[in-house]
């Protein structure tokens, strides 16, 4: 990046998915955030953003929730506003779970699955999980800190055999 690209600010990451068969439990999937500091930028997270939850000063939001998929597009939305976040923050990671509640559901268990991130009105990137079938949980894409240039963004699809729980522990993992 040169030193007049600003980099990615304010993203929005939202996610759709169809509703399970009439009569099988609802398909509940969750965008999940994990934020690391420069200290540690592929360990434990400072804090982990997700449904109930926000970042500790309000910088990443998660402002619609969805429990079941039904609705028009995109059913889940968070809102990560990057360039607010402290500088000791150098990594956030941005990532998929799907609740195990009514028994195992992958991604490909699960139609039309979909996530979107965007800044403004440009997207980003647009994913449909079909290259992680099998998995529980998956991330998304990473937004590093790029010196004084900002923030870059990277997708990062990768695929884990682990329940919402387990995810929150693998989130800053790095790349395999």
């Amino acid at each position: 990046m040169s030193g007049l690209n600003k980099g990615v600010g304010r993203v929005e990451v939202t996610l759709r998915w169809d509703p399970a068969p009439i009569g099988a439990p609802a398909h509940d999937l969750d965008i999940v955030a994990g934020v690391f500091t420069s200290d540690d930028p592929h360990g434990a997270p400072a804090h982990l953003v997700h449904f109930g939850s926000r970042s500790p000063d309000g910088t990443i939001t998660l402002h619609r929730d969805s429990r079941t998929g039904q609705g028009f597009g995109y059913d889940e939305a968070m809102t990560l506003e990057l360039d607010r976040l402290a500088p000791r923050y150098a990594r956030v990671v941005v990532g998929v779970a799907i609740q195990q509640a009514g028994g195992r559901l992958t991604f490909g268990d699960i139609a039309n699955t979909g996530v979107r991130v965007r800044e403004g009105y440009t997207d980003l990137l647009v994913h449909d999980f079909a290259d992680v079938p099998d998995a529980l949980s998956a991330t998304v894409v990473e937004f590093t800190r790029d010196g004084a240039d900002g923030w870059a963004y990277h997708p990062l699809s990768q695929g884990y055999d682990a329940t919402p729980q387990a995810f929150a522990a693998l989130l800053g993992t790095p790349r395999a």
